[in-house]
């Protein structure tokens, strides 16, 4: 893959099931109530979809020009991402040896003792950081795995979410706008407003459902949603 294609990147969501409905609304790690879901368990599970997954990645940050020297999953949901990623990205490149990239990783849990480096990593990011999400909604895991990174001495370049939920925050912020505060470049590669009406008319879960996520996105999104363009 050489060049990365958005609509052919939305296809992937949409033929994995990344996006689904609910008729009861479930209850985010945000604390939010939702009737829709963002979710690439069942990609990260399989590793065809996975490599497929990752070759996306790394067509989009070539697209965009973002220098990189290590990629950094999420602690957990981007783990297995962005340890593959950094995997092929280090292979693809001109200066390919011993000792030229770092296979990084974070603990979910850092141990109680220790050095930064062995406490809070199997592996240290160094270099031009690019931290990759899974999904963002209000960005809280991703602050705190941001501010991790810096207390440890690292400096993040970049952070690329796969999928945004384009929700504001409690702040009144987005997500974009509360990471480019901390001085870190913000991606990401789909977004909502594209996405659920696709899926909505791919699956029509009913006029509820349209009814429910339409107010959600009143309250908490970005921008208001139509479902049925």
């Amino acid at each position: 893959m050489q060049k990365f294609d958005q609509r052919e990147f939305n296809i992937f969501i949409e033929q994995n099931n990344v996006y689904g409905f609910f008729k009861e609304a479930i209850t985010l790690k945000s604390g939010r109530k939702s009737h829709f879901y963002a979710n690439w368990r069942n990609v990260v599970e399989d590793v065809f979809l996975t490599d497929k997954l990752s070759d996306y990645v790394i067509a989009f940050v070539k697209s965009k020009e973002i220098e990189v020297d290590t990629f950094y999953g999420v602690p957990e949901g981007a783990t297995k991402l962005g340890v593959i990623t950094q995997y092929k990205w280090a292979k693809q490149s001109k200066n390919y040896s011993k000792n030229s990239h770092v296979l990084a990783m974070g603990r979910a849990k850092p141990k109680d003792h220790g050095a930064a480096k062995d406490k809070f990593f199997v592996g240290m990011p160094k270099g031009k950081v690019v931290v990759i999400e899974d999904v963002t909604t209000t960005g809280g895991s991703l602050i705190n795995t941001l501010e991790g990174l810096k207390e440890s001495g690292i400096k993040v370049s970049g952070v690329l979410s796969l999928t945004n939920r384009m929700e504001k925050r409690d702040d009144g912020l987005s997500v974009k706008e509360a990471i480019e505060k901390m001085g870190v470049k913000f991606y990401s590669m789909s977004s909502s407003l594209d996405m659920l009406p696709i899926i909505y008319n791919k699956l029509k879960p009913g006029e509820d459902i349209k009814t429910a996520i339409e107010k959600e996105f009143d309250e908490y999104g970005v921008e208001p949603i139509k479902l049925i363009q």
